[in-house]
């Protein structure tokens, strides 16, 4: 039962992936944030999608302008995935409590930073 599940949603982030490189956010067809929506306010993950799609083309630089939080992420994700993987540790560094809370904290710490600059 888990690997029929499984590869619906492989292949629904494939689709998606491949929608987001071929047609660009900034043009529309894409749903916006609820909360810029509702309060006005940019959330965390705003411009996650620009920058995906900025990402796919090779544009560092606008893709950091539109959500630099993501674009520091993804290094710092597979880094944490390498040394879970390979690093010898008895459990997955994503078990060990100081560094969801980091993720948390940076995530907030974000959020409150980009409506204040």
């Amino acid at each position: 039962m888990k690997r029929p599940v499984l590869a619906v949603a492989l292949l629904a982030v494939a689709g998606s992936l491949v929608h987001l490189y071929l047609n660009d956010p900034e043009k529309g067809g894409f749903l916006s944030c609820p909360f810029r929506f509702l309060t006005g306010w940019l959330c965390p993950g705003c411009g996650s999608q620009r920058a995906l799609h900025d990402l796919m083309h090779l544009r560092l630089g606008e893709a950091f302008g539109h959500n630099a939080l993501l674009v520091l992420s993804i290094p710092a994700l597979l880094t944490q995935w390498a040394i879970g993987r390979w690093g010898g540790l008895s459990r997955p560094l994503s078990a060990y409590n100081a560094v969801v809370f980091t993720w948390l904290a940076a995530a907030i710490g974000w959020g409150i930073g980009r409506n204040i600059w």
